[in-house]
């Protein structure tokens, strides 16, 4: 990590002398969401965004629509396929740059949505998993059978 040393003016400047930060294998749309749901997890940013609860409600309708319950289960309460994703915001080890990585990259079972979401959408879902109070979507309408 860059060293913060003092500036004249009393701010902090990045001195990296010995050390070289790689992101070559970084591709820039995960750079910037990692740093979408990173600057989300401050609570002064998310209290001035749009990963309030309106982000939260589009996370949860996302949720639905990709259809996550699949294999996470209904409201994400974990299934034999994925694991429990109802604590996931207790969880020190999984910050929302953590959560955004597992999202675009995938891992074990869970596929890559990399190419499939918005750094927008991504944000929203972090906002919903990291939400303490989630919202719950009403029951999808069952149209009657055309005859």
């Amino acid at each position: 990590m860059p060293r913060l040393e003092p500036s004249k003016d009393g701010g902090a400047c990045a001195r990296a002398d010995a050390t070289i930060i790689s992101v070559h294998s970084l591709t820039l749309r995960t750079v910037l969401a990692t740093v979408i749901a990173a600057l989300a997890a401050i609570p002064s940013f998310a209290a001035s965004s749009s990963n309030g609860k309106a982000a939260e409600l589009a996370g949860a309708e996302l949720f639905r629509k990709l259809d996550c319950a699949h294999c996470h289960g209904e409201g994400g309460i974990g299934t034999k396929k994925a694991p429990s994703l109802v604590e996931i915001r207790k969880n020190k080890e999984w910050t929302p740059a953590r959560i955004t990585s597992q999202i675009l990259n995938g891992g074990q079972k869970m596929p890559p949505f990399s190419d499939s979401l918005t750094d927008e959408e991504i944000a929203q879902l972090v906002a919903y998993l990291r939400a303490k109070h989630r919202p719950i979507l009403p029951p999808l309408s069952q149209s009657p059978p055309t005859k």
